[in-house]
């Protein structure tokens, strides 16, 4: 009786392990599963992106050559519609549609270049007065009180120049790393505008109002203004040029007299009867231009569940050759 008690107790415990095994057996098995799952899922998500941003990839070259074959064609000057603005192509796989490449190309001349508050090279950035005069031409027009307008043009140079002195309302290491986190200024050139919210005093106010006429170009000199691209929202850029000198009737007046062709030459657009008694600088009269140097590329690409956004800034010569200046996989805010 003992004998077969103990068989049967051993019996059930043998069943116990066996079942406490294949449970172990089973979460181990459904883990490896779920890996190998996720596993594919990764791979599956991984090669839409890469194959989306191959898609975007070949929408930038399409645009640069677009570029090219216009400023060789047209050296001379062009107006900024005959810029090829868009491209909305499907893509097709398989005789599937799994996805769509849309791209705008917009003249990115027709701004204030905010890096030109400053000029030297390298990391020797230094105050440039020329520059700064007109930030703070283009902040009044805009509408921007003066003490808040010299506020934030010393703050903006103290962000990019070499040194740690601070402009009379400006602000240099010292006044950021007392800021939690704590911060340094960047002593470079700006990569792009929404890079002015991290300024000291910054007002949400004054960034939008002149986010919408502001660009930071790779480069510390003024901007090209193309005044063959300029449209009614950009008035304030002209009057910036006149420093004070053009209000915007003015502006208006000479906007209205471009040709239905545009200028052919920055002579042409000087000489109009609009601008008669007013004299520009050296240097504004050679920032006015009347064809594009820079454009501002934007794609988006959406394939299967993949979405891609690029960021382009290409800089074309008259001899036809575009030259990429900056990318990114991200929207410019």
């Amino acid at each position: 009786m003992t004998r077969a008690r103990s068989a049967t107790r051993q019996r059930g415990v043998g069943l116990l392990v066996v079942l406490v095994l294949l449970v172990v057996v089973s979460v181990l098995a459904v883990a490896m599963l779920d890996d190998i799952r996720f596993g594919l899922r990764r791979a599956g998500n991984a090669r839409q992106v890469a194959q989306a941003q191959w898609h975007a990839l070949g929408a930038e070259e399409v645009a640069r050559q677009r570029l090219g074959i216009l400023a060789g064609r047209d050296p001379g000057g062009t107006r900024a519609s005959t810029v090829p603005a868009a491209l909305d192509l499907p893509i097709e796989e398989d005789g599937t549609v799994r996805g769509r490449v849309r791209s705008s190309l917009a003249d990115a001349d027709t701004c204030f270049n905010l890096n030109s508050v400053v000029e030297g090279a390298g990391e020797q950035w230094q105050r440039s007065e020329a520059g700064v005069r007109q930030l703070l031409a283009l902040l009044h027009v805009l509408g921007v009180d003066d003490g808040a307008a010299r506020a934030f043009a010393d703050t903006l140079v103290d962000w990019i120049d070499a040194d740690q002195d601070p402009g009379a309302r400006g602000a240099e290491d010292a006044a950021y790393l007392a800021r939690d986190p704590a911060q340094l200024t960047s002593a470079t050139l700006l990569a792009e505008p929404s890079e002015l919210r991290a300024l000291r005093g910054v007002e949400p106010g004054l960034y939008t109002a002149l986010r919408e006429y502001a660009c930071a170009l790779p480069v510390s000199g003024p901007s090209p203004i193309d005044v063959n691209a300029l449209t009614a929202h950009d008035l304030p850029l002209l009057r910036m040029l006149g420093d004070g000198a053009i209000d915007a009737s003015r502006a208006r007046r000479i906007l209205a007299a471009r040709p239905a062709t545009g200028w052919t030459s920055a002579e042409a657009f000087w000489a109009q009867p609009a601008l008669a008694g007013f004299i520009p600088s050296a240097a504004v009269r050679q920032q006015v231009q009347v064809r594009g140097r820079y454009y501002r590329l934007e794609v988006a690409v959406a394939y299967d569940d993949a979405l891609v956004e690029l960021s382009s800034l290409l800089e074309a010569d008259p001899s036809g050759r575009v030259r990429l200046l900056s990318r990114r996989w991200t929207r410019e805010e």
